[in-house]
This record gives structure tokens, sequence and C-alpha cells, in this order.
């Protein structure tokens, strides 16, 4: 089995955000980001640090959601996806 490599770590957890109507709460999004709850807070925290995500609290409850900046990520990683795909690589 293959080991996910840093950046694709991070578009994981953009895109779950993403895919869920921008809108998650912590535990399901540690849950389907397959992440110990170490590594999925060093993940979030850094995220939430570089401007990627950002905490919305609803009814006091804590979400997170995408900022502009995490969804140039998921643009700019499907192109280079594609890139590779298409040089199968």
């Amino acid at each position: 089995m293959k080991r996910r490599e840093r950046l694709e770590i991070i578009y994981d957890i953009l895109s779950l955000i993403s895919k869920n109507d921008n809108l998650i709460r912590p535990t399901p999004l540690l849950r389907k980001s397959n992440l110990s709850s170490s590594q999925f807070d060093y993940y979030i925290t850094e995220l939430i640090e570089k401007g990627f995500v950002e905490i919305h609290t609803i009814d006091c409850k804590q979400h997170y959601r995408l900022k502009k900046k995490g969804f140039e990520y998921l643009k700019q990683y499907r192109v280079i996806l594609k890139i590779i795909e298409d040089f199968e690589l």
C-alpha cells in the first residue's frame, strides 16, 4: 500500500471540506481524512495558519471551511494531476 505524501494529504483534507459543501465538523473530517489525531492536528493547524482553511462557528460548534487560497490549491493540484496523467508518469 502506497503511503500518502504531504501534498496529497493536504489535497485530501481540502477536497473533503470542499465536497462537504465547504463546511465540515472536525470529527467527521478527522475520520474521513484517514489520519491519526496527532497527524490531523498538525495538518489542520498548518492549513489554518497558512490561510487555506478557516474555523467557522455555527450554533457554538466549530466547522472548517476553505478560504480562497484553499480553493486555489485544489485547482492547481488538479492541473498537476492532469499533467502526470497525460504524460503517464
